[in-house]
């Protein structure tokens, strides 16, 4: 049977939890860990090697370098310097993750690697977008986690809220994986039951949507604040886009990728709902939006292209 071979780029604290969700699943069987930082990529290489033992099956775990990921079916992007955002906002982190991308994309390319890119380094929309520009891989083999979290955490926001299991909910946020999302209320369901039959019969169902909508927006800050990271809700994001790739589940997530027309919008990649297989993202999904969330939508897009202009390497 083929090996199951993923590379992280980038093991901080976001690439190390990567690379351990990975393991602890059962998703793979060779782990490539890439980064500049020496004693720190040979330190997480120990400590994930000295936890094979007790994961679901065998893992072979190495350093490597750049041209040596050629046999990989996916690279996880998560080079990044946490401290940058002490500011408050992702949009710190953009020029030196820009240099990073720049400066190693051409040589993934140049040892042969032709399988998928999925990159969670913020500003996450930008970054995608770079790398795809940079790899020259075809359309669907780069795409971002963008609003996967921001929708996990819209998710836990509503099963709290009504009491209903994480499972029986539809609901997405879309737009920009920072400040600049939204959620298209029409579409949310419990179990197929729309949010707007709920609300009418259950007060469970009406409660402030503006106000839920910050706070999963908000999530993340709350997480950085006591411990001056986030990893496990992004390295679980990570972990089920790898599945779905691996196993070709054809199965929706919101996605940060290329927009060609969906929406009325075009240039850009954007957190929307995606169908990702085996080759990446497959086909972007337009929800049946209202007209005043179809206009909210455009402007999170607006704010996503406004950040492009902050960095000329990017347009």
């Amino acid at each position: 049977m083929k090996k199951r071979t993923i590379a992280i780029i980038g093991v901080g604290h976001v690439g190390a939890h990567c690379a351990y969700s990975l393991m602890m699943q059962g998703l793979v069987d060779e782990l490539l860990l890439v980064d500049n930082n020496e004693q720190k990529v040979a330190s997480e290489c120990q400590d994930l090697r000295d936890a094979v033992v007790y994961c679901p099956n065998h893992v072979d775990i190495r350093i490597a370098q750049y041209d040596e990921l050629k046999d990989c079916d996916i690279i996880v992007n998560s080079v990044g310097q946490i401290s940058l955002l002490e500011t408050g906002t992702r949009l710190t982190e953009l020029n030196f993750t820009i240099e990073q991308v720049n400066d190693y994309i051409p040589k993934v390319m140049a040892g042969g690697f032709d399988g998928v890119i999925v990159n969670i380094t913020n500003p996450c929309d930008i970054i995608t977008r770079q790398i795809a520009l940079l790899s020259g891989l075809p359309k669907g083999r780069v795409f971002g986690t963008g609003t996967g979290l921001d929708t996990s955490r819209l998710v836990s926001a509503l099963s709290q809220q009504t009491g209903l299991d994480h499972k029986s909910i539809n609901a997405y946020m879309m737009g920009e994986h920072g400040d600049q999302q939204m959620v298209p209320w029409s579409t949310v369901s419990f179990a197929g039951m729309p949010l707007s039959a709920l609300e009418e019969t259950d007060a469970r169902f009406r409660f402030d949507k503006e106000e839920l909508k910050k706070n999963a927006i908000n999530g993340g800050w709350v997480t950085y604040a006591g411990k001056g990271c986030t990893e496990y809700g992004i390295c679980t994001t990570l972990a089920r886009d790898v599945a779905i790739i691996l196993h070709d589940e054809k199965r929706m997530m919101p996605a940060s990728f290329e927009l060609d027309g969906e929406y009325g919008e075009k240039g850009l990649f954007s957190g929307v709902p995606c169908i990702i297989g085996k080759n990446g993202v497959e086909q972007v999904i337009e929800l049946p939006m209202t007209d005043r969330e179809k206009e909210e939508f455009h402007n999170c897009c607006e704010g996503i292209r406004h950040n492009m202009t902050l960095n000329d390497t990017v347009l």
